[in-house]
């Protein structure tokens, strides 16, 4: 009798832990694919500091200094997405076509918005960087861009704000003038 029962008990116990174990698998799958799709980013910009940050569900996961557009040609103010992506890019303005190439004005990397003709890219003037002297884009270091291209993707939002304000301040107050990734900071320059 005692094997009757105990096979029993382990049909039962298996009856039932099979479908909890396929409910945490399915789950489990779930998460997967949501963690490969990858959460939405922020790119928040504060043209006054001249810094960028990326945030993932309110924690900051980067910053980076940058180049804002001059006063005759200002960075646009609002909230925007990444429309475009292009490592390499060839760089068309005014009938000029520059290829990709260490000369190139918008870098190795190019991430447009959806708003015509401005976007987040690298530059072949580093010293730029840190002034108001683009044409109204977002301008990084080549190795900066580079990094920042891969952590977002299509559909990332990029807030670029034209005042100091409290979530600018709480992003920007304390943050070190260096490239600072995943909390290590990346030595180097260009």
């Amino acid at each position: 009798m005692k094997p009757t029962v105990s096979i029993l008990g382990a049909k039962l116990a298996l009856a039932i832990l099979v479908p909890a174990f396929a409910a945490s698998s399915a789950a489990q799958s779930s998460e997967d694919f949501a963690n490969k799709q990858g959460a939405r980013r922020v790119v928040l910009v504060s043209i006054e500091d001249r810094r960028l940050a990326v945030l993932e569900n309110g924690k900051v996961l980067a910053y980076f200094s940058v180049a804002v557009g001059a006063d005759v040609s200002p960075s646009p103010i609002g909230d925007f997405e990444i429309v475009r992506r292009v490592a390499n890019p060839t760089y068309y303005h005014d009938g000029v076509v520059m290829p990709a190439g260490k000369d190139n004005p918008v870098g190795t990397r190019w991430m447009g918005l959806n708003v015509r003709g401005y976007g987040i890219h690298g530059t072949n003037s580093p010293r730029s960087v840190g002034h108001a002297s683009s044409h109204g884009c977002i301008r990084l270091r080549n190795r900066d861009v580079e990094k920042l291209y891969a952590m977002l993707r299509m559909g990332d939002i990029v807030q670029i704000r034209g005042e100091r304000d409290e979530e600018i301040a709480a992003v920007f107050g304390g943050a070190p003038d260096v490239v600072a990734v995943h909390g290590s900071e990346a030595a180097g320059g260009q």
